[in-house]
């Protein structure tokens, strides 16, 4: 027996599953299940020696997610990635970890540029004491991560985070998870083609912008952010299909 299958034993039946679930949720994202179909539970049981609940609810998971579809008689397949839910965290996190794919990052980049300035005009509009302190902080997180005294990546998802909840909208709000599951890879990549962290001046600007009150030009900066953003994305395209 591996010591996969041993690690997959070791924890308590929760632990097990979640190790399934992060085994095959990486699996049908890679393709392992394009040419063969998907296992029966009960091969799935054996062939990673976990009992029977814990495979079904792995499986049940992976078919909220999107990933799965069991029909009666015709056992559990592989749904098409149209249907795969995006902004489950999971599942984004997989496709980000799968293969680096400058087209998808553009793709959330576009869906970052819908959301983020609208929630920034908001916040501008409508942002309470608690949610101007959760950016003022998320800032002041960059600020120190540029001196060495923080982390830049998590200080820039800080900031970011926290301009959807100063929104007040939920709905922005909800978006935290698949803003900070991508936005994880997508500075790391620009940081990685620019050669820095993010630009102070334009975080800046949005944090001013906000606790201005004025919701017209905190949209503007946070368009102007993004914007860049793009900007480096396509020209890295371009040199890949040069």
């Amino acid at each position: 027996m591996s010591s996969e299958t041993d690690d997959l034993r070791g924890g308590l039946g929760r632990n097990l599953t979640y190790g399934l679930l992060e085994h095959l949720g990486r699996q049908i994202v890679t393709g392992a299940f394009a040419e063969t179909p998907f296992p029966t539970e009960a091969d799935l049981s054996e062939e990673h020696g976990v009992s029977r609940s814990v495979t079904r609810e792995a499986v049940k998971m992976l078919t909220a997610k999107g990933l799965l579809t069991a029909r009666p008689r015709q056992g559990t397949s592989v749904q098409p990635v149209a249907n795969w839910n995006l902004f489950d965290a999971d599942v984004l996190r997989w496709l980000l970890e799968r293969k680096f794919s400058p087209e998808l990052l553009r793709q959330f980049n576009e869906l970052r540029a819908a959301i983020e300035p609208a929630a920034a005009a908001l916040a501008a509009q409508t942002a309470d004491a608690r949610g101007l302190a959760l950016i003022e902080a998320g800032f002041a997180r960059m600020v120190a991560a540029e001196a060495g005294d923080d982390d830049g990546l998590n200080a820039d998802i800080a900031f970011h985070l926290a301009i959807l909840r100063a929104s007040g909208n939920p709905f922005f709000a909800q978006f935290r998870d698949v803003v900070a599951t991508a936005l994880r890879t997508s500075i790391r990549f620009t940081n990685r083609i620019v050669g820095r962290t993010a630009d102070l001046a334009a975080h800046g600007a949005v944090k001013d912008a906000i606790c201005a009150g004025d919701p017209a030009r905190a949209h503007a900066a946070m368009t102007a952010i993004i914007g860049d953003v793009m900007t480096v994305i396509a020209t890295e395209q371009a040199h890949h299909h040069a």
